[in-house]
Formats: C-alpha cells, sequence, structure tokens
C-alpha cells in the first residue's frame, strides 16, 4: 500500500527514521516491449533536510525554482542534479510552507548503495522531480510489514554538508 500524505505531513527527522525498512517502487516503462519493469526495494539510508534555518537543507536560501517543489504539499518527490551529473531523490515533508525534505541515500538493492546511483539505477532523474508519491504510478513509497524498532536505526552526520555551520554536526542520517 502507499504511503499517504499524512505519513509525510509530519517532523521531517520521523519520517526519514519511519522511512527505513519501507519500500521505494519504481516502474520503468519500456518503449521496446511494452512491458514495464518494476523495482522494489527496501529504503536502509536516509538523511532529514529540515527548513530554512538548516543551513545544509537546500530550502535555506529561500523559494527559487530549484528549491519550489520543497516549499509545496508533502509527499511530493523532489529531485534535483549535484555535481552537475548525479541525480538525488527526497521526499517532501512538514506541512506546505515549512520547506524540508527527506534524502533518499541507500537502498538495498544492486548498485543503490549511494544516492546518485539508486537514481541512475532506479532511471530516476528531473522528469520525476515534483510527483506524488502518494498517487504517482511510475515512482512511490509502500509500507512494509517489517517493523524496524528504533535500536535497530543507526545515526550519524550527514554527509557532503562541511559548509553548513552547526548543522554540519546533526545527527541527522539514519540508517540500517
Amino acid at each position: 500500500m502507499k504511503l499517504n500524505r499524512k505519513f509525510f505531513n509530519r517532523n521531517t527527522a520521523l519520517v526519514a527514521q519511519d522511512l527505513l525498512g519501507k519500500f521505494l517502487v519504481r516502474k520503468i516503462p519500456s518503449i521496446r516491449s511494452g512491458q514495464a519493469k518494476i523495482i522494489k526495494a527496501r529504503i536502509i539510508e536516509t538523511e532529514a533536510y529540515c527548513g530554512i534555518r538548516d543551513l545544509a537543507c537546500h530550502a535555506s536560501r529561500g523559494l527559487t525554482e530549484r528549491t519550489k517543489v520543497m516549499f509545496g504539499p508533502p509527499g511530493h518527490a523532489y529531485v534535483y542534479l549535484v555535481y552537475g551529473m548525479y541525480n538525488c531523490l527526497n521526499t517532501v515533508t512538514e506541512k506546505e510552507g515549512n520547506p524540508s525534505a527527506v534524502l533518499i541515500r541507500a537502498l538495498e538493492y544492486e548498485n543503490c548503495d549511494g544516492p546518485g546511483k539508486l537514481c541512475r539505477e532506479l532511471k530516476i532523474d528531473k522528469k520525476l522531480n515534483a510527483v506524488d508519491l502518494t498517487k504517482n504510478d511510475l515512482l512511490w513509497i509502500e509500507n512494509s510489514k517489517i517493523k524496524i524498532k528504533k535500536s535497530q536505526i543507526k545515526k550519524g552526520k550527514r554527509i557532503g554538508v562541511d559548509y553548513a555551520g552547526k548543522w554540519k554536526n546533526k545527527l541527522w542520517r539514519f540508517y540500517l
């Protein structure tokens, strides 16, 4: 069952932890065969980016064409390019107007041990930016029957945010 908007309309750090163990599902249409390929992989690493005060969060620089999806309703995909070559997938969280998101860092699936690698493997690019993950049929997140205990979740500093002052020290990376 797809996660609903209520799931995403909560504190970003809690959503980041609660996404662990859930399934990211990608339906990749095939032009040649007409048969779509469906990849369903367990989320095993996330990072929380918590609004305009969090200097590691893209939205801390204000509303731009790139970040406008983060200012919208929760449950939408925020896909952006880093280093001019790697796409990264986030889910928008919290209430509309409070720009926050969770980066999906890794999946339990071959070649998905990093945000750019998982987007390349699942063919996630900017065409999927702003899609509603609660309703979309090409990309969504499903609940899992496996309950992840808080004691199973490891915490660490977010990766690649040394520029973010005191925010670089937040333990907002969560992984199994």
